[in-house]
């Protein structure tokens, strides 16, 4: 392991905040500067939602499986299921904030005979597969025009998991939309693209997007009050500009918003409403998001869980306002909407209510969110692959677990994530089913990512301790709530949109999740160079300083507990 700085401590005064003797607790030194406000980190985790750009590709789920009604009323019997598994999750980010997150808690709450195995199998799924946001992530590389009638697209929707796979489909989508707006605006509208342009376009995103995310702390910290700015505005502008600027051919009755039920997918109504609720189950999501940025926000314990909650709080109540605007705008022929020519339910509506330019300009700033949550999903993927860094856990440990002397951040996993994205979007170049089988897996290896902690904390014994974000009471039902919600929106993500179905329309994301597994399972007992030989978790670079072996500390007062472990955490912070 190379040895870093050790943490900033002046000769003077060598006690430790509270956030560096938290993080030392855990076994790990504070190697980055604390520069995000609660409310910069509340910032992250809802910018990295992205309600709008979620929503723009996931209402492709509810109109055909119940029109305005699934639109409404899904998205409020979704939320609440939602919130349990955020809840699930703050309690373990109070707990222990550290950037490794999933896979940390998985392994010091998980019994020493399994801790490994489980632990691996959720960070190769948290480090690569996990944090999903749902975008549109592939079109006809001929038929690139996407909204405002010219001429007609082949979007595939899929959702995507952001480290490596996820950044690759949200700069995807965002490549996508400009190449639309630039057609849009073109004299002719007939502008084309072919897929080495397209690729172009996506790999000048990932490039910008690397150089933004390599400032320093406080920098992206700022940066993040932008992001928020973007994207509430946007939320606003659709939820009250949208009804005040329809035409009143396009206005529908209260009747017809909230209790129109349009089933055109063919599954029987009930079922179908249960697909429907795909989309804010894919609007919503990257819960963890936050937990990744730990290790660089102030008071974590208390920022983190709140950060958590409120995002989705925010993401919900915001969410469905814009579902219900966009139910009294869509006009009475949900059909048409559709199946337009456009290719994109949610442009042609724009369109309908706004005209070209309007809709336009709205779709531009659309894109600049996109771009903002595919810069906070390098972000917080750096910092994710920086921890199972830390911990030796990837290719190369020794030359990603570094500080820039320069920027103080870990540039060195910024540029390794950009290139992987890199990598992954050449996949195009093959064919449109390679590069979608990366982006099948999204909710269903997050779902099972975020199980397994939430599972083994009460499964196991453990000495599980609280932090200042707890439910009491309440933490077992709400967990148990939140993972038997889990495994039943794993099972609906199986089933294919509608139930007749060809063999290219089949839903694969269980054959692409079996296929991870296998290879994951595969990778750990490799004869001689699997994980089993060589992978044992977290590896320490502070010894923690609650040991109690020999001392029966409930004999010590709270001040010499304080003071014991203060100086056990800085001589041994010092000496790393």
């Amino acid at each position: 392991m190379v040895a870093l700085r050790a943490p900033a401590i002046s000769e003077s005064h060598p006690q430790l905040n509270a956030d560096e003797t938290t993080l030392a607790n855990l076994g790990y030194k504070q190697e980055f500067h604390r520069e995000f406000t609660p409310l910069e980190v509340s910032g992250l985790a809802f910018s990295y939602a992205g309600v709008v750009p979620s929503i723009v590709s996931v209402i492709f789920y509810a109109i055909p499986n119940g029109g305005p009604f699934a639109m409404v009323w899904g998205w409020a019997v979704a939320c609440p299921f939602i919130m349990c598994i955020g809840l699930a999750i703050a309690e373990l980010a109070s707990a222990a904030p550290t950037s490794g997150g999933l896979y940390y808690w998985t392994y010091s709450l998980t019994s020493p005979r399994c801790r490994n195995f489980l632990s691996w199998i959720v960070g190769c799924k948290s480090c690569i597969l996990c944090d999903m946001q749902p975008v549109l992530i592939s079109a006809d590389s001929n038929t690139i025009e996407m909204i405002m009638g010219v001429g007609k697209t082949s979007f595939i929707f899929k959702q995507s998991p952001p480290d490596y796979a996820g950044l690759a489909s949200v700069d995807w989508a965002c490549a996508i939309q400009i190449t639309a707006a630039i057609s849009i605006a073109s004299s002719d509208q007939a502008y084309t693209t072919t897929n080495r342009e397209l690729y172009g376009i996506y790999a000048a995103l990932v490039l910008s997007q690397a150089f933004l995310v390599s400032f320093g702390t406080k920098v992206l910290a700022r940066l993040q009050r932008m992001f928020t700015l973007v994207n509430v505005c946007l939320c606003f502008i659709i939820i009250i500009a949208l009804p005040l600027a329809t035409p009143p051919d396009y206005r529908n009755s209260v009747n017809f918003a909230l209790g129109n039920f349009t089933n055109l997918a063919g599954w029987p109504s009930g079922f179908a409403f249960i697909l429907s609720l795909m989309a804010p189950l894919s609007a919503i999501g990257g819960y963890d998001a936050s937990v990744h940025m730990s290790e660089e926000a102030s008071n974590a314990a208390t920022t983190i869980p709140w950060a958590i909650v409120s995002s989705i709080a925010v993401s919900a109540v915001l969410g469905w306002g814009i579902n219900i605007s966009v139910a009294f705008c869509m006009g009475t022929d949900v059909s048409s909407v559709l199946n337009s020519p456009i290719g994109q339910p949610m442009a042609q509506i724009l369109y309908n209510s706004l005209g070209q330019k309007q809709a336009l300009a709205l779709w531009w700033l659309i894109i600049v969110a996109e771009y903002m949550m595919a810069s906070n999903c390098l972000l917080v993927g750096s910092r994710q692959t920086f921890a199972f860094a830390r911990d030796g856990a990837l290719p190369f440990s020794w030359y990603l677990y570094r500080i820039n002397r320069y920027t103080e951040t870990p540039v060195n996993t910024v540029w390794f994530d950009t290139i992987c994205a890199l990598a992954i979007g050449l996949l195009s170049f093959i064919s449109e089913e390679a590069i979608d089988a990366v982006f099948t897996i999204c909710v269903t290896s997050s779902y099972i990512a975020y199980i397994i902690p939430i599972t083994v904390r009460f499964a196991f014994k453990n000495d599980f301790k609280p932090g200042p974000f707890h439910l009491g009471k309440l933490s077992f039902p709400v967990s148990v709530i939140a993972v038997t919600w889990m495994i039943f929106v794993i099972l609906v993500f199986f089933f294919p949109a509608t139930p007749q179905t060809t063999l290219q329309q089949m839903n694969y994301t269980v054959v692409v999740l079996g296929g991870f597994m296998f290879l994951a399972i595969f990778w750990y007992y490799c004869p001689v160079y699997g994980g089993v030989h060589w992978f044992n978790g977290p590896v320490f670079n502070v010894t923690p300083a609650i040991r109690g072996e020999n001392e029966d500390e409930d004999l010590m007062s709270d001040s010499e507990k304080k003071e014991r472990c203060d100086a056990d955490v800085v001589v041994r912070a010092v000496d790393v």
